[in-house]
């Protein structure tokens, strides 16, 4: 891994952003849309493992470990959220308006 010039990471990084970005923005279904976070937040701990090669104590690898768990969590509660939506409103696509006939 050591081979692998910094500017390779960096490139997928921001592909794995902008997809994410992409899915986000242009999807109304609240799953690709917590989906498309989820691919942010993995293009942000490919950054912090990239540039702690650089570092003897491996601190972005720690942060990355951190940044997981929070988004982890995250899922965890907006799944929970959907779900008690979908019951509601048996919908969860962003913006839809139900139908009152």
């Amino acid at each position: 891994m050591n081979d692998i010039p910094l500017g390779y990471f960096l490139i997928v990084s921001a592909l794995l952003f902008s997809v994410g970005l992409g899915i986000m923005l242009l999807k109304r279904n609240m799953i690709f849309v917590l989906m498309g976070i989820e691919l942010m937040l993995n293009a942000a701990n490919l950054n912090l493992i990239a540039f702690s090669r650089q570092d003897d104590q491996l601190q972005g690898m720690v942060f990355s470990v951190f940044v997981l768990v929070i988004g982890v969590c995250e899922m965890t509660v907006a799944l929970a959220i959907i779900l008690q939506i979908y019951r509601h409103y048996k919908n969860i696509d962003l913006g839809a308006e139900k139908s009152r006939f």
